[in-house]
């Protein structure tokens, strides 16, 4: 499912080598951090939220597909490279 969230987001970034994806689980739920340049947050969240919400929606059918439960969290990446 990871692979799917880092795809999609560097596709939609100007920063693509900023873009990180953190997975860890947690009795049963999959939780998916998706950390992209701060400058890049809009574009990820998208007018009033709907590009988050369909990438979400994209994880939710691959969650039920494995039969899970999955969360996904966007934030901004303060690496300093």
């Amino acid at each position: 499912m990871n692979e799917i969230v880092e795809y999609i987001a560097k596709v939609l970034v100007t920063n693509p080598e900023d873009v990180k994806v953190i997975t860890e689980i947690n009795e049963g739920i999959v939780d998916i951090k998706l950390l992209v340049n701060a400058d890049d947050m809009g574009k990820i969240i998208g007018k009033q939220g709907k590009i988050a919400n369909s990438i979400r929606s994209i994880l939710k059918a691959c969650a039920i597909k494995e039969q899970k439960k999955v969360n996904l969290v966007i934030d901004a990446n303060n690496e300093q490279n």
